[in-house]
């Protein structure tokens, strides 16, 4: 009966693990916000890298509480627009981001409608803003 008693307490104790908590400094990168709508009217990939370009950022409402003052001195930010589209159903985002020993690579993911989808006749401007937690150089594909 010792015997069982001290198996059971035993799978009990290992079974009761902790759970791992993420260090969220060690994630590569974080999409901060992607709109269908408030970006350029023109196609462009923007890296801020300056912390007089990254302030610039805390006054988007859509990104309050989102960038911490500490965040300047160790993280990049970029911001990806599409462009101006003419109907609704398009989106911008990141598809893969990968490091190497000398840089960041992101692969940008762009998104459109079905040619024989139903979608909203407006314009729209996507963007997204993509902060990335290193200070290396940046590529863009």
């Amino acid at each position: 009966m010792k015997k069982v008693l001290a198996l059971f307490i035993s799978v009990f104790a290992i079974s009761c693990g902790t759970t791992k908590s993420v260090d969220k400094s060690t994630v590569l990168y974080e999409v901060l916000t992607q709109q269908s709508d408030g970006g350029g009217n023109i196609r462009f990939f923007e890296i801020l890298s300056e912390p007089n370009e990254i302030k610039m950022l805390l006054s988007d409402e859509s990104l309050k509480g989102k960038i911490d003052g500490d965040d300047i001195d160790k993280a990049n930010y970029i911001i990806l627009n599409m462009g101006e589209k003419s109907t609704g159903g398009y989106s911008i985002g990141v598809e893969k981001v990968e490091e190497t020993d000398k840089n960041i690579i992101i692969t940008v993911k762009e998104t459109a409608p079905a040619p024989d989808s139903m979608v909203m006749q407006v314009i729209t401007y996507p963007y997204a803003v993509v902060k990335i937690n290193s200070k290396k150089e940046i590529v863009i594909k």
